[in-house]
């Protein structure tokens, strides 16, 4: 068994986590994060991509609002490259009460959150898609961050101030020492998923920061104060930016009332339910055709633009004894630091949930303030000065970056990746930093396989670099390509219709008939968390409802395949005989 020692354990690998690693080891402590899968997989990746300018609380809670407002231009600064300034708008539709918008703008004065009322005619110069019917609009602050970006960001300066970071370790045990009158945690026990090994951390305080697994985390020192809700929401990708601006809708927080301009593509998100287990996350093509309604009201068309994605995940919200326990939209969204010593009579852990992305360095600075006054550390927080790793020139993120640096070198530097403009250079760096990276890391910070062939053309590719590199044989590479488009089916599945179908079968065609992938060497596949989030998988990707395809191609409007290819070559057969 190995062993470590450290003065701060940090479990989960997201953006606070990950944030609360960052400030602890540049206040001099001894630091160890630990992640059961790779960094921002779970709630910190699968989100909208939108930084919150506070707007969108304005009136539910003033205090999350004030919050996202002051950090949006902090981590607009330290995290430059991973935030896209877009400017965002709300506004007030055909549909929606205009007595909400006055209550939106006194909100926006009082929170301190920065808004400007502009007329419709204005709002429809600057974004001819919007309903031209809008009766109100307001400017605000918001922006687009690229969650993977961030948190990798965060991660190396953490790494750089002393901290290790261990992605792929699952924590197995807290171990509490003592009597009842003083009972607290001394170590960690892990066990790395990828190697099998037995690792335990000695420690004087753990961070507890595992989002919506959070309270199982807490469970292992037999807390009964933290009780942490999945409020699970999915997210549809469609093709190109048909805004360059966050579009709001001016009500209350709703199912589809934000569109966000994220790279290439643009997402509406989202919609809000409990959820028991934040590994099955529910994705229904009901959910998928309600965003689509949702985005035909602020965008009249919405719903006939091509559709290249859907996910879900899961806030970790504290539940809130003064709401319904199942009516995750109107819990707080407002960060909470649990001590556990004065909850549950545990000295040397600390949880941290709720919060927003846009506030993650804040809730992290809480967090280690929490952990440093009970261990007796005087060190302030300095994480709101110094940029991280790549953000240095403090120059924003630009959707032609790739571009311009493709066409510097476009002779020497194969691109492997069209759609996201992913080169070779790029794809072995990073294996090089990483040696154990699988097929779905890279795709995380490198954006392969996520644009609108959705890995068709580009994943056969990357296995292959892997195979000529030697980091894997050839029953290796195939089971990494099996893998990783296995994972790219879960959110495909729920929103194929149409061409779509048709797009996604020349994928099948290509992988299942031209380079007869399920006949290739077999190799053992790999652990589940070492290639993503159980979302549905082993089987489950495809509910039974769907191991038929849906025949007749326009009806209903989201035509779904389930079963694989077969399936999808019978659907197609099935259209092109009723067209």
């Amino acid at each position: 068994m190995r062993t470590m020692d450290a003065d701060v354990v940090v479990v989960g690998g997201g953006a606070t986590g990950v944030g609360a690693a960052r400030d602890a080891a540049m206040r001099g402590l001894r630091v160890v994060l630990l992640e059961r899968a790779d960094l921002a997989q779970g709630t910190s990746g699968r989100f909208h991509g939108l930084l919150h300018s506070g707007g969108r609380y304005v009136v539910s809670d003033p205090e999350s609002a004030q919050q996202c407002a002051e950090e949006n231009d902090i981590v607009s600064r330290i995290h430059a490259n991973a935030i896209e300034r877009l400017g965002g708008l709300f506004v007030v539709t055909p549909e929606d009460d205009l007595e909400f918008s006055d209550r939106f703008l006194a909100g926006a004065a009082t929170a301190g959150v920065a808004c400007e009322e502009i007329t419709p005619g204005r709002a429809l110069h600057m974004e001819p898609r919007l309903n031209p019917g809008i009766k109100r609009a307001f400017l605000v602050n918001d922006g687009a961050v690229d969650g993977w970006q961030m948190v990798w960001g965060a991660a190396r300066s953490a790494r750089e101030y002393g901290a290790t970071i261990l992605t792929y370790h699952q924590v197995t045990e807290v171990i509490v020492e003592g009597n009842d009158a003083d009972r607290h945690v001394t170590a960690v026990r892990a066990k790395g998923i990828k190697t099998g090994e037995e690792l335990t951390v000695s420690c004087r305080m753990v961070i507890n920061a595992a989002g919506p697994w959070g309270g199982h985390l807490a469970q292992m020192i037999g807390s009964q104060s933290v009780e942490i809700v999945a409020g699970a929401g999915i997210m549809v990708a469609v093709n190109h930016r048909l805004v360059n601006h966050v579009v709001n809708r001016c009500v209350k927080p709703a199912d589809g009332d934000i569109i966000v301009p994220d790279h290439t593509i643009c997402v509406i998100g989202t919609t809000d339910r409990r959820e028991p287990d934040p590994d099955h996350l529910r994705i229904s093509r009901e959910d998928v055709g309600h965003m689509l309604d949702k985005g035909d009201v602020l965008i009249p068309g919405f719903r006939q633009s091509r559709v290249l994605h859907a996910w879900a995940g899961a806030r970790p919200l504290v539940k809130d004894k003064s709401v319904a326990g199942d009516d995750t939209r109107h819990m707080s969204r407002g960060m909470t630091v649990i001590n556990h010593k004065r909850a549950d009579g545990v000295a040397g852990m600390i949880t941290v949930a709720g919060g927003k992305l846009t506030t993650y360095r804040l809730m992290a600075r809480n967090a280690v303030d929490a952990a440093c006054a009970e261990l007796g550390v005087n060190a302030p927080c300095v994480t709101a000065s110094e940029p991280c790793p790549g953000a240095e020139s403090g120059r924003n993120y630009l959707i032609t970056h790739r571009l311009a640096a493709s066409e510097a070198n476009r002779q020497d530097n194969q691109t492997i990746c069209e759609c996201e403009l992913v080169t070779r250079k790029s794809i072995t760096d990073l294996m090089e930093e990483q040696l154990d990276a699988s097929f779905d890391d890279l795709r995380r910070q490198l954006r392969i396989g996520m644009g609108p062939c959705q890995g068709g053309f580009c994943a056969a590719r990357v296995a292959g670099i892997h195979a000529a590199c030697e980091r894997l044989d050839a029953a290796g590479a195939t089971e990494m390509l099996r893998s990783f488009l296995r994972h790219r089916w879960i959110g495909l599945w729920p929103v194929l219709q149409g061409q779509q179908l048709r797009e996604a079968a020349l994928d099948f065609w290509m992988l299942h008939g031209t380079l007869d992938v399920e006949d290739l060497p077999q190799a053992p596949p790999p652990p589940a968390a070492a290639t993503a989030i159980k979302d549905a998988e082993d089987g489950e990707a495809l509910p039974e409802e769907l191991a038929q395809a849906v025949a007749a191609l326009n009806s209903p409007p989201l035509v779904a395949a389930g079963g694989g290819l077969p399936a999808l070559v019978s659907t197609l057969e099935t259209q092109e005989a009723h067209a």
